[in-house]
């Protein structure tokens, strides 16, 4: 994780779930992370219509897509074609079905074309006894461009993911896509999906 939302909001969970694979909504205090709330968002998501709705979302979330993002789809926000995989329900699906963090770098696009860098965080929560119901999660620009407000990103583009908090070293979602690659320097053995790099993660590395 680059962005300090990402970091923090990851620190915050974990402290909150202690030894659980995910903590529950209710503990979720605003209060607690006031600071990150413009970047963050949760999701309600229902894995037998493989639907994934904004239940909350931050101010500069909206601000980035020019719209207020509640009861929205978080599949629609791509746009465009459909990607290969991870498309944005496997993120989702990899997040609920292995109960596990995801974090992903996307490219937003304005309809001038103009990019920009953006961090993705996917957290899962228990709701009610299940771990497919919530997802905590925010998605922080690197950068704060000077046309916020103005000119919203109309589509983004999946270009890398990490898994977080694996419980097996290759979740379920992921197996069938595994291709060994060159040990890299300082890393661990990272694996490829299309032309996405996947690196494994921990909560040591968190």
């Amino acid at each position: 994780m680059k962005h300090p939302t990402s970091r923090q909001l990851h620190a915050y969970w974990d402290r909150l779930r202690g030894e659980r694979a995910a903590p529950e909504r209710g503990e979720i205090e605003p209060g607690e992370i006031r600071n990150l709330l413009a970047d963050s968002f949760i999701l309600e998501t229902d894995p037998s219509r493989r639907s994934s709705a904004v239940r909350l979302a931050g101010t500069r979330l909206c601000a980035l897509f020019g719209r207020e993002l509640r009861g929205s789809s978080f599949v629609d926000l791509w746009g465009g074609p459909p990607q290969p995989f991870p498309n944005p329900w496997q993120l989702v699906e990899t997040v609920t079905d292995d109960t596990v963090g995801v974090v992903a770098g996307l490219t937003g696009f304005t309809a001038r074309d103009e990019a920009l860098d953006l961090e993705l965080l996917l957290l899962p929560l228990r709701h009610r006894g299940k771990t497919q119901a919530r997802i905590l999660g925010a998605l922080s620009p690197h950068c704060i461009p000077t046309w916020l407000g103005s000119r919203p990103i109309l589509r983004v583009e999946t270009v890398s993911l990490r898994v977080l908090d694996t419980v097996s070293p290759e979740p379920a979602a992921m197996r069938s896509f595994v291709e060994t690659l060159p040990e890299p320097a300082n890393d661990a053995r990272p694996v490829r999906f299309g032309h996405l790099l996947v690196h494994e993660g921990g909560r040591g590395n968190a």
